[in-house]
């Protein structure tokens, strides 16, 4: 089990102390997190062999992480993922938003949150809690927003994520953690054989830019069907328009659950190690992105080289641009409202071999 150091993380950025915080519980899971971004570093789950690994990308160091790959285990604000030409209208009034991804505005703009330094602002054996103010008119935004993001990790092998905010005048807020997952290991070659299950029955398809068209449409007959177990390689690379514009997955799950109620969205087998990751949300949205846009540029931790689809990411959010959506579910917060929403990542094995069953049940150990 290899550890990043603690020392490594203490810095001064932006004129905010940078730190690292580890959390670890009864089965020797643990969590690391820096307070700049909020990001998760290192997350170390047992294999069926009970053998120690590090699933998530990312760096050894607070100076990689500032210029490196910024949204490595980050926390992703104002807005997650896109917004059609990096403005929205609230109440008469056209709002712009700084382009950072060809025409669109990505995961808050050239400054998201994933590029602030958080207040740590309460420190337990089993939690740390952080939160962060985002200024009226920051990347554009309206409002004096407060976030408040905790990470409690428990003797059930759960990654807990809560957030909660609060705005003094009416905004567009959606939240999302956006860990790099490669359960075989990170950096330990590429997702390929990765199995996994969507808790959706419909996506919401994307233009050429990666906006969604405002449909929803059934994922029955696509390769993006995964209401039964399918391995990531097994259709990536099928001549499907909507993987044709994404080089791969990048899109939004609808999920079937009840609005705002803590639910199943997806499970994750690697069949190597044996290792299952449970994603549960609030949020009824679930991204998945097989890291099409990794090419081997990036040296992570122990010096290991992230390429092409060495991880993938599943963030629990609302739809991409739904400011400009009013058919999407709303994103609006205003003064006298608290955003709340949760995520969990799960962790367990399955013992022997074979495919991902539908039901976890049957397998759980």
């Amino acid at each position: 089990m290899r550890l990043v150091k603690e020392e490594s993380f203490k810095s001064i950025h932006r004129g905010k102390p940078t730190g690292l915080l580890t959390l670890q519980n009864k089965n020797g899971m643990v969590v690391q997190i820096t307070n700049y971004g909020a990001k998760i570093v290192t997350l170390i789950v047992p294999d069926k062999n009970n053998v120690l690994d590090d699933v998530v990308l990312g760096y050894e160091t607070i100076e990689e992480y500032i210029n490196g790959q910024v949204y490595f285990g980050a926390i992703c604000g104002r807005f997650a993922n896109r917004i059609a030409k990096g403005k929205f209208i609230i109440n008469g009034t056209e709002f712009h938003l700084p382009v950072n991804n060809g025409p669109n505005s990505l995961h808050g703009g050239t400054e998201g949150f994933s590029s602030q330094v958080f207040d740590v602002i309460e420190v337990k054996r089993e939690s740390v809690t952080m939160n962060y103010l985002s200024r009226d008119g920051e990347m554009g935004y309206p409002g004096n927003l407060t976030l408040e993001v905790k990470y409690l990790l428990t003797d059930l092998n759960e990654l807990q994520i809560d957030y909660k905010a609060v705005t003094d005048k009416t905004t567009h807020v959606n939240i999302a953690s956006h860990p790099f997952f490669n359960l075989a290991g990170a950096g330990r070659g590429d997702v390929l054989k990765h199995e996994l299950i969507i808790n959706g029955e419909e996506f919401t398809p994307v233009d050429k830019d990666l906006i969604p068209s405002g449909e929803i449409k059934p994922v029955r007959g696509t390769p993006m069907d995964f209401t039964k177990p399918h391995s990531i390689g097994e259709r990536v690379n099928d001549p499907f328009e909507q993987l044709t514009y994404c080089r791969g997955y990048d899109h939004n799950w609808v999920l079937s659950k009840e609005k705002g109620v803590l639910a199943l969205a997806a499970t994750c087998y690697e069949p190597e190690s044996g290792r299952v990751m449970e994603v549960l949300t609030t949020q009824p949205g679930l991204q998945l992105y097989t890291g099409n846009w990794l090419d081997g540029s990036d040296i992570g931790k122990g010096g290991k080289v992230y390429g092409n689809r060495s991880a993938l990411c599943l963030e629990s959010q609302h739809f991409p641009d739904s400011p400009n959506k009013p058919e999407f579910p709303s994103t609006l917060l205003r003064s006298d409202e608290i955003y709340k929403e949760t995520c969990i990542y799960k962790f367990f094995v399955k013992q022997g071999s074979g495919v991902l069953e539908k039901d976890n049940e049957k397998f759980k150990s």
